[in-house]
């Protein structure tokens, strides 16, 4: 009778102990925020930070400020957005960004952000992926260790989006 009381018990405290825990996911209702290759800091929006227009210099300004911005003018950017590539935990997209043809920027629209980890790894990994990209110029760039997965989603969304920009 004793052992049964004592069992009873534990069990009512192990099923209060159980349903008191917190998942360790977080069930979000919006989408991962963007990861750019700019700062490579989170972005809160998965709009382009800028309308790529450029406003001519203010009336007081000098001759000399004026020469880098008709420059900048006659500056080709093209933004062309990647096919979402489906991996085991998640998508991955990326925009692009090129200016005169060269690229020069990488935003991540879509990556695995389920769990804490996902999260965690992708943080890591992302920003190294972005600034690799940009350095290379093209989707020949190393994976980062522990974020296969994410690495190989992230260089063939990549590599959609340069062929759909006319880039190699």
């Amino acid at each position: 009778m004793r052992r049964t009381i004592v069992t009873t018990a534990a069990t009512a405290a192990g099923v209060v102990l159980l349903l008191s825990l917190k998942p360790h996911g977080s069930s979000s209702a919006g989408s991962a925020p963007v990861i750019s290759s700019d700062t490579g800091a989170t972005v809160a929006t998965d709009q382009p930070s800028g309308s790529g227009t450029s406003t001519g210099p203010t009336s007081g300004a000098s001759a000399a400020a004026s020469a880098p911005a008709s420059a900048a003018a006659k500056a080709t950017t093209k933004t062309v957005t990647g096919s979402a590539i489906d991996t085991r935990y998640g998508p991955v997209q990326v925009r692009i960004t090129l200016t005169d043809g060269k690229l020069n920027k990488v935003d991540v629209l879509q990556y695995p952000s389920d769990t804490n980890r996902d999260e965690e790894i992708n943080t890591y990994a992302l920003p190294q992926l972005n600034q690799e990209a940009v350095a290379a110029g093209s989707a020949r760039i190393d994976s980062v260790s522990g974020a296969t997965y994410t690495s190989e989603g992230y260089t063939r969304s990549l590599q959609s989006a340069l062929d759909q920009a006319g880039a190699h």
